[in-house]
């Protein structure tokens, strides 16, 4: 299964990203490190991924979310992960990423306390 992107926005600086599929080196892991400096120029500095429907990630996939932590970081903004579990969960234990990102449970969860 290919990866899905989707993105919406949260008030006026915020963005919920949901994926779906494989989060793999290629084309797909691609379309997401395009879309994040775009939302970040369009203001957007405190994004929430959904990756409750990642079924795989490898250290391509794990490496986007390094460089959004380190992008929104330079500029004050929060990266929050939502739904991860299994496989991919275990991913960014092994990292010990798991310490430095923040993992919630649900989306909802994960947009409280995102004020614009």
């Amino acid at each position: 299964m290919h990866l899905a992107l989707e993105h919406h926005d949260l008030q006026t600086s915020g963005a919920v990203i949901t994926l779906k599929g494989k989060l793999l080196l290629g084309e797909d892991s691609a379309k997401l490190a395009a879309l994040v400096p775009e939302l970040i120029a369009n203001g957007r500095k405190n994004l929430v991924f959904d990756l409750g429907g990642v079924t795989h990630i490898d250290s391509t996939g794990i490496g986007r979310f390094i460089d959004t932590y380190t992008r929104l970081s330079k500029i004050g903004g929060k990266m929050r992960l939502a739904g991860a579990k299994g496989p991919v969960r275990d991913s960014f234990h092994v990292t010990r990423l798991d310490t430095v990102f923040s993992f919630y449970p649900t989306v909802e969860a994960a947009c409280q306390g995102l004020v614009s």
